[in-house]
């Protein structure tokens, strides 16, 4: 973070400024300056660093401030008074009074006129994009991601706040759950590029439906001004709509012959996926991308069009991406096992779309006589698409020809009910309501060279399983 003073601390968050007794005798003052890491979670506390108590669905993040403390914190924000030897920042919210320092610390690297941001939200592929991005601009200079999928009220202003003077890129990726919550996340920090993946239903129980996912995820280019660049899906019909609602200049990418960043040749096999990209400026060259899955390629392409409106040529973007050996953990993690057993780990989260693509990659990648198996859980967040959208992908399981597949736990039945209801299908489809029951179905009966996908949200704890069955096989390794 960047060096402020308490007092200035307590002006960004727009609250009291605190000091016992006890803290003033241990030497903290208006003008302290403050420079730690700023987390809601106590456990990532350290000596020098900044604890935001939040109030969560669970628990109260007031309950830990003594134990933040005693791990070195040496400023808390709270919602109300602690009598300890540091200081505080007394807010009436400590989620809105996270949104404000995040604010006025992006403010002030801007000011500094280094920094860029790119922004990225999409039904789909936030987080793949975001890592890929990442690897290629860290070799450009100074650059802040978020860790995981931290993209909502919370994570993404704890992303922002870890920025430096030296800090070159910000790469924010923006989630939300409902109309608005995009729009707050950029008036922190707002984007010179933004860019949107896909308009899905993925979370559309939340949002409502389609089209307020579309509203909420064009809320991404709204704010973009003639100067700034919109990074846009010209493959998603939706996405595409996208620019007629924004001031900025639009550059699309897909695998359509009309986008100026695009993928030819792509070849998707068990060891990753290798493609040709283009560029806007002519450039050309082959690409081995180690992420296994044709829907990764989108990701790509979305992450070296954020490039190379910042100026980084073609040699570096592939560079990096070949460095890329998986999405991110659980996400299509490819796992070597004995006998030539092959788990690939896709359960950190399910959309419709996402369930779809990772069937379609086994289909692909699966050689002649491989016996392939899909463990299917819950796509959570669906509302009243959810036996809708279950139904399709055990139907399209059938026409995948996937040869087994286990159906875990109640949420995602519809599933096993449509693959059974499914005609001209040799394969076997069994419902278990535990992953317990699951992981004993597939240990008894694994045959070598066989392919698993564990695929399903991140609610359904399948993400261990996929583990289990890999660790059962052989030590488990990512593929190279």
């Amino acid at each position: 973070m960047l060096d402020l003073t308490l007092a200035e601390i307590a002006e960004a968050l727009q609250g009291e400024l605190v000091l016992t007794d006890a803290a003033v005798a241990a030497g903290f003052s208006p003008d302290t300056i403050v420079n730690g890491t700023v987390d809601t979670d106590s456990r990532l506390i350290g000596v020098g660093d900044v604890f935001v108590a939040k109030r969560g669905e669970f628990d109260d993040g007031h309950r830990f401030v003594e134990p933040a403390v005693a791990s070195g914190a040496v400023l808390v924000v709270v919602e109300h008074p602690f009598d300890v030897a540091v200081a505080q920042v007394v807010v009436p919210d400590s989620v809105l009074a996270l949104g404000f320092f995040a604010t006025e610390v992006v403010r002030r690297v801007r000011a500094l006129g280094e920094l860029k941001i790119v922004g990225i939200t999409g039904s789909n592929g936030k987080t793949t994009t975001k890592n890929l991005l990442r690897a290629i601009l860290e070799r450009q200079g100074e650059t802040v991601a978020p860790r995981d999928s931290f993209n909502n009220e919370v994570g993404a202003p704890l992303t922002m706040l870890k920025l430096t003077a030296s800090s070159r890129y910000l790469v924010a990726e923006m989630g939300a759950s409902g109309k608005g919550e995009i729009t707050r996340l950029i008036r922190m920090a707002k984007p010179d590029i933004g860019v949107v993946l896909k308009v899905g239903l993925a979370h559309a129980g939340e949002f409502g439906g389609i089209e307020t996912t579309l509203a909420t995820k064009t809320e991404m280019v709204q704010d973009l001004e003639p100067g700034d660049v919109a990074v846009l899906n010209l493959d998603d019909t939706r996405v595409a709509g996208m620019a007629e609602k924004t001031a900025a200049r639009v550059v699309w990418f897909g695998l359509s012959d009309a986008a100026a960043v695009r993928a030819t040749d792509v070849d998707v096999t068990a060891r990753g996926t290798s493609f040709v990209l283009h560029l806007p400026d002519g450039s050309s060259r082959p690409v081995r991308f180690a992420v296994l899955g044709q829907h990764h390629v989108m990701n790509a392409l979305a992450a070296a069009a954020a490039a190379f409106e910042l100026g980084v040529g073609i040699d570096d973007i592939v560079e990096a991406l070949e460095t890329v050996v998986r999405a991110e953990r659980w996400r299509m993690e490819v796992m070597g096992g004995a006998d030539g057993v092959t788990v690939i780990n896709d359960a950190y989260n399910a959309s419709p779309d996402s369930m779809a693509a990772a069937l379609q990659t086994v289909a692909i990648i699966a050689a002649p006589g491989q016996r392939t198996t899909a463990v299917l859980g819950e796509m959570s967040e669906l509302g009243p698409y959810a036996t809708e959208e279950h139904d399709r992908i055990g139907r399209l399981v059938v026409r995948y020809n996937i040869h087994r597949l286990v159906v875990v736990g109640e949420g995602a039945r519809a599933i096993h009910l449509a693959a059974e209801h499914e005609g001209s299908w040799g394969g076997e489809a069994v419902f278990v309501e535990t992953a317990d029951e699951a992981f004993d179905l597939i240990a008894a009966d694994t045959l070598p060279g066989e392919l698993i996908l564990v695929k399903s949200s991140n609610s359904a704890g399948l993400r261990f399983l996929g583990d289990r069955i890999a660790q059962a096989n052989s030590t488990t390794e990512v593929l190279p």
